[in-house]
């Protein structure tokens, strides 16, 4: 599992020749102001990959001035020419799936396979809305009084900011890239200084599929605070689109007030996985793998809390214990390696910590729990049973590949666990029972209920959560709501 070579590997030196580090604004790249630059590192090795432009406010208004300018004639293109740019943006995607997924495991640390499958999925949202721009469909109805006709037409934003976690660079910016393109909108896009170099190749793919100049700007800056108020205080910025901590979120939000921007909020999530007396059992084992250890447990839908039933509780903490048992855990371009390192040293600090704190309670652990030593950011796949219900691991998001089970004796006592947080963003349910599936998912606070499996996510889906997790969709015909204004024209009937 540790790794000790912090040298680059040879796949990783040639390609990282080819990818930008400038900012990209009106289709030029350029240097930050003062030339400022910050690094980015390889988790899995602590080696730096390259240095990338820090941007000042400065920088971040003159990309917003891009966007302005470019704003009125991409809301003019045509449906179809908008169509044909995002399909061909798909096709490069496909055709650059290795070059990707090495950049994303290089920066964020995921294993290749999950990477290649992070770019498809990616890709989807490309292609999904290539064929969604021609279908934004207003509509026309006669008032009911017979005196007017009701018109309804959908129309773009505007220059959107979009802010993009570190966790999945690439499909979390395409999630909301492609939408806003589709819509008629141009943007400035602000991807996590951890993670930036897959955001900057997207780039260069989509000035290639013929995106033009001025309509995607990409920004970097170690100072996000200062770098999104500023833009976010210009009335001529519309709509700002975030994906990241709920603490974050809620800022956004009050500064948004000022000049009541459109917004759109995928914030933190403590995603409740239901295992019912009646589940299969096979099925939910692998199934709260998948939700658990997807991206390594960095995922804001990833099971943070596994209630189960107390009749198969022994029984499957037992197959589930094994399971994570044999987890191969590594660097991400190893052979083998299902579950990569986490972001950072800081963040296993806080997964050990909230560990700590549930055994000190009183919880056992069955399976890792303990920090391996040598180089990399790397926390083993985690077990712990018979975790009381005040330990910070049930009320907190995890964000790493640790397991907390806890016991409930019936259904009233599972929904009542499952909604007893601030959050809403995703639940799973394993059961047999239609009329059980359907009951739960109906009582479940969150936006989104897997029922039996544990991979929710999906293009043609409406992504997002309620409560603390957020406001807005992505993805869907719904996500594409999200980047335009209804405006009504009442016409009078001769």
């Amino acid at each position: 599992m540790t790794v000790t070579d912090h040298r680059l590997d040879a796949g990783q030196r040639a390609l990282l020749r080819h990818v930008p580090t400038d900012l990209l604004i009106g289709g030029e790249w350029r240097a930050a102001t003062g030339n400022r630059r910050a690094a980015v590192y390889d988790p899995a090795t602590g080696a730096e990959l390259a240095l990338v432009a820090d941007a000042t406010v400065e920088d971040g208004l003159t990309a917003l001035d891009a966007a302005c300018a470019a704003q009125g004639d991409w809301a003019r293109r045509a449906p179809r020419a908008r169509a044909e740019i995002l399909r061909r943006a798909f096709e490069l995607v496909i055709e650059r799936v290795e070059d990707l997924a090495l950049l994303i495991t290089s920066e964020m640390g995921k294993p290749l396979a999950e990477a290649r499958v992070e770019v498809t999925y990616a890709a989807d949202y490309l292609r999904w809305y290539a064929e969604e721009a021609v279908r934004l469909d207003g509509r026309v109805s006669t008032s009911p009084d017979g005196r007017s006709r009701v018109i309804v037409t959908h129309e773009p934003v505007g220059p959107c900011l979009l802010i993009t976690p570190w966790n999945f660079p690439l499909a979390m910016a395409v999630r909301k890239i492609a939408p806003a393109l589709a819509a008629g909108c141009t943007m400035i896009v602000k991807p996590a200084l951890l993670t930036p170099l897959t955001m900057f190749l997207m780039a260069r793919i989509l000035s290639d599929a013929g995106v033009p100049d001025g309509v995607v700007n990409i920004v970097t800056t170690a100072d996000p605070g200062s770098f999104s108020a500023a833009l976010m205080a210009d009335p001529r910025l519309r709509k700002v689109s975030f994906t990241g901590s709920t603490g974050v979120g809620q800022r956004l939000l009050e500064q948004s007030a000022a000049h009541v921007l459109r917004t759109s909020m995928e914030l933190g999530g403590n995603a409740p996985l239901l295992v019912f007396e009646d589940a299969d059992l096979d099925r939910a084992v692998e199934g709260t793998l998948v939700a658990k250890l997807r991206n390594g447990g960095e995922s804001c839908v990833a099971a943070n809390r596994i209630l189960v039933h107390e009749a198969v509780a022994d029984a499957f903490t037992e197959r589930f214990a094994a399971r994570m048992a044999e987890v191969v855990v590594g660097r991400g371009t190893e052979p083998g390696v299902t579950v990569g390192p986490l972001i950072s040293e800081q963040a296993v600090k806080g997964v050990a910590a909230l560990v700590d704190d549930a055994v000190a309670r009183g919880a056992r652990v069955l399976v890792g729990g303990e920090v391996p030593e040598g180089t990399g950011s790397f926390y083993p796949p985690t077990v712990l049973d018979g975790v009381p219900r005040d330990a910070r691991i049930l009320h907190e998001e995890i964000f790493g590949p640790v397991a907390p089970i806890v016991r409930f004796a019936d259904e009233a006592d599972a929904i009542a666990q499952a909604n007893d947080t601030p959050f809403g963003l995703a639940a799973y349910v394993f059961t047999e029972n239609l009329d059980r599936a359907t009951r739960v998912s109906g009582a479940l606070e969150v936006g989104m209920v897997g029922l039996n499996q544990g991979l929710i996510a999906n293009a043609a889906a409406p992504f997002g959560g309620i409560k603390y997790s957020g406001l807005g969709r992505e993805g869907g015909s719904e996500g594409l709501g999200e980047y335009t204004n209804l405006k009504y024209i009442a016409q009078v009937i001769a």
